[in-house]
């Protein structure tokens, strides 16, 4: 809200004033100044030494004092076109959240001037002068004594009227052009220098702003100042043409920017915003470096004396000849470039080498392991934009525990320059492990540049780069597995020779997907459950072991084409790892009959198998669930088993209590006497147990989140059919209870649940435990031990004593004997 009302401030103030208008003038012809940048007076070559200490102040990059006052004699005043102490305010405070984008914008136009020279250089040779195409190039320094940045380039460069125009004129596409594009925010707009208020940034951090400028067009180099107030001054350049050709631009800082003059700091934003900018990009840097210098008289007769050591004539004759040096630290000062990295999303992908990929992936993430995978394309049609997007070898750490932050996995580019890196939702929140850069040249953006003004079109832009990350990772998932059955021209034994290489690089790119599979599975999954749209490429990207894999990782597809015949579901089981859903006796029969098994070992698989219900037109169906069906199985029997053991189940069913919902026959088990299942659309146990795991779970009130269990009984099992016996002969006996609550106990631990009293489990173990022993199970335990336990105990214990004392006294003997 805030940005929006500063921009209706910019609007009003642009359209107030229409054009250029020139200061009046003085009696003596010199044009007034009203709250010039320099207020020196004219003449004054007696003022006391504060006030040449003022003046000597003022002087910047190597201009005297004289040279300045020979400007300022000559100089011409005007007025903005605007209400410039309002609008500049507007800019400063409100238009740019960041100061530092100062460094981006000054490059950005600079980079922009050296495009048009190298244009017109094309078709003019003499437009470069005695340079050529590679000295093009944008320099920046700094002076701490001064507190000045100089950002300076060697392009087009402006005239007198142009340094008017372009910097005098506040938005400079035109007041009421400007105003209905920014307004309008139609698609239309251009790029970079659309509002033309970039090169105010500069006022965040500088409080006076110099540009000198030659142009071609122009013989003279002239100076523009001012210092963001209604006026600014134009004037020849009095140290002459210093520039050659290009422009100079020097911010006089604030005492609150002084930060940025470091060599450090400054690097960080040119590698930030800048570093794919086409020209290169150098910093002047101070460094140190050993030097030889001779040695004065002082020092050379200090360092004779201390020398006594003998030496030959010949040798004290090359001692003379040659002088005598030391090694001193000195400063230097060189230029460092910046901007080595280059955009090479510009080019064709056919020109571009897989080192050149490896070695603009390192430059871009700092990962020297290089990426697992790529993909880099060109996206035409409502937004133009090109793209090259990577995988990373590895997960970075924390990945999923900033899942809900800013992605900051890509940059976006408007002409090489970068506009933002960091996005809400600009890729889906499940692909956060993806790096790139994304660069359009007709993307709409709104006065600041940091955010973009149509979110229609990110929502775009989105859709199209997540079709390609998803198609590039589908690649990567199938490489290999493709390729022409039939060979025309070859023969049988180049065919085979074909087939042989085509499973080797098959068997390669899956060990390769595998690896992928391990580092971001978990992405793929949060997808499947986020993203609704891509659901079906999302599914066809997941992995599982299964009871046939023999520990690799199998898909969907491949799943679907193993199935049998008279197979219409997916099977599938969840659990807390392969080990322990492989032993599971839900596993017995469908494995019998050799239907193959998904293993869902991860917490996220719950919730992945209730959003992808079905694959391929098979639905997927847990084998922990009730209502399991079974090709093969006998209804008929069923019901009549069920039938014969139905008073057995209404026994049981009165056992256990509310511990089951219900008790009957299954035919899921083989080797088990019972299971306890759950609902087809409720919790299984492993869900059951991730939720019991959960930091602010509460046990005591949450129990409707408990799952409602069914006991399914095995009626081929030996213990059920004794147990059935028993409760017909002893139904109210409480050791025939005890063995059927031992029974459920049992079956609880081996379906997956967890025991909640224990206690009581504990003490039925021990009263069937006393059973087992002829013991009867309410016999008092003993108030103390009975006399003659111990009592033994210590005779024996005596013994073991008079042992150890007579082979002590043989040892003694020994000894003396010796």
């Amino acid at each position: 809200m805030r940005k929006l009302t500063a921009l209706a401030f910019l609007f009003a103030a642009v359209l107030l004033f229409a054009g250029t208008v020139r200061a009046d003038e003085d009696e003596d012809g010199v044009p007034e100044m009203e709250n010039t940048l320099d207020q020196t007076k004219h003449g004054s070559q007696t003022d006391t030494e504060g006030a040449t200490r003022e003046a000597e102040a003022m002087s910047y990059d190597g201009l005297s004092t004289a040279e300045r006052q020979q400007l300022e004699k000559t100089q011409e005043t005007f007025k903005f076109q605007a209400e410039v102490n309002r609008l500049m305010d507007i800019i400063i405070n409100s238009l740019y959240s960041n100061r530092e984008i100062f460094v981006r914008e000054l490059i950005s136009n600079a980079a922009d001037a050296l495009d048009k020279i190298r244009f017109i250089g094309l078709t003019d040779k003499t437009a470069l002068g005695d340079g050529d195409l590679a000295d093009l190039d944008i320099r920046i320094s700094f002076n701490k004594d001064l507190k000045t940045i100089t950002i300076q380039d060697k392009g087009c460069g402006m005239t007198k009227q142009e340094l008017i125009s372009n910097l005098g004129v506040v938005a400079k596409s035109g007041t009421t052009e400007f105003v209905e594009k920014a307004t309008a925010g139609s698609d239309t707009l251009a790029l970079i220098g659309q509002f033309g208020v970039g090169f105010y940034s500069v006022y965040l951090v500088a409080d006076r702003v110099s540009v000198a400028s030659k142009s071609n067009d122009d013989p003279i180099q002239h100076v523009w100042e001012s210092t963001a107030d209604a006026q600014f001054t134009v004037a020849p350049d009095p140290r002459g043409n210093t520039l050659g050709r290009g422009t100079a631009v020097t911010l006089h800082l604030k005492e609150d920017a002084e930060e940025f003059l470091n060599e450090q700091k400054l690097e960080t934003i040119v590698e930030r915003y800048s570093s794919f900018i086409n020209f290169p990009i150098s910093l002047l840097v101070t460094k140190t470096v050993d030097k030889e210098v001779p040695l004065d008289e002082d020092e050379a007769a200090a360092e004779e004396g201390e020398e006594d050591v003998e030496v030959s004539e010949e040798e004290d004759a090359e001692a003379e000849e040659k002088p005598k040096t030391k090694t001193v630290k000195e400063e230097v000062k060189e230029w460092k470039r910046l901007n080595t990295a280059k955009a090479i999303w510009t080019r064709n992908p056919k020109d571009i080498t897989e080192d050149e990929y490896k070695e603009f992936y390192s430059s871009l993430t700092k990962d020297s392991n290089g990426p697992m995978t790529k993909i880099h394309f060109s996206a035409e049609g409502e937004i133009t934009f090109r793209s090259i997007l990577f995988v990373p070898k590895k997960a970075e750490t924390g990945l999923y525990d900033k899942f809900y932050e800013k992605s900051t996995a890509l940059k976006l580019y408007v002409r090489r320059v970068l506009i933002a890196d960091q996005f809400d939702e600009f890729l889906p929140r499940y692909l956060n492990f993806i790096k790139g850069v994304v660069d359009s040249e007709d993307l709409p953006l709104n006065v600041s540049r940091e955010t973009l003004a149509q979110n229609r079109v990110l929502k775009v832009m989105s859709k199209k780069i997540t079709r390609k990350v998803l198609e590039m990772l589908r690649k990567l998932a199938t490489a290999g597995k493709g390729g022409d059955d039939e060979d025309e021209e070859g023969g049988e034994d180049e065919e085979e020779e074909k087939k042989e290489e085509e499973k080797k690089e098959g068997e390669e790119e899956n060990t390769q997907y595998t690896e992928f599979w391990e580092q971001y599975g978990k992405s793929i999954k949060l997808g499947l459950i986020d993203d609704r749209a891509n659901k079906s490429k999302l599914s066809k990207l997941l992995r599982y072991q299964t009871s046939k894999s023999e520990g690799k990782l199998v898909g969907l597809e491949e799943y679907v084409e193993r199935m049998k015949e008279d197979q219409k579901q997916i099977y599938f089981i969840t659990g807390e790892s392969v080990a322990a859903v492989e032993r599971s006796p839900f596993l017995e029969r469908v494995k019998k009959l050799d239907f193959e098994v998904l293993y869902m070992t991860d917490p996220l698989d719950e919730y992945v198998t209730q959003t992808l219900t079905e694959f391929d037109g098979n639905t997927l169906q847990s084998i922990t669930k009730d209502n399991l069906k079974l090709p093969g199985d006998d209804e008929d029997k069923e019901k009549a088993v069920k039938e014969a053991f139905k008073s057995f189940t209404t026994w049981l069913q009165g056992v256990y209590g509310e511990k089951v919902e219900k008790v009957t026959v299954g035919h899921r088990l083989e080797d088990s006497p019972c299971v306890l299942v759950t609902g087809q659309y409720g919790w299984s146990a492993n869900m059951e147990r991730i939720m019991k795991a959960q930091t602010f779970a509460d046990a005591n009130k949450a129990t409707w989140m408990h799952a409602k269990k069914t006991m399914e009984i095995n009626p081929r099992h030996p213990i059920i059919r004794e147990l059935k016996k028993r409760s017909e002969e002893h139904a109210d006996d409480d050791a025939t209870k005890d063995l059927a609550n031992l029974v459920y106990d049992a079956a609880l631990l081996n379906s997956g649940f967890s025991m909640d009293n224990v206690a009581d489990f504990a003490s039925r173990i021990h009263r069937v435990v006393s059973l087992g022993l002829a013991i009867d199970p309410s016999a008092p335990i003993l108030e103390s031990i009975p006399e003659e336990d111990y009592v033994k105990e210590e005779e024996e214990e005596g013994g073991d004593g008079e042992d150890e004392e007579a082979v002590e006294a043989e040892d003694d003997h020994g000894h003396d004997e010796l």
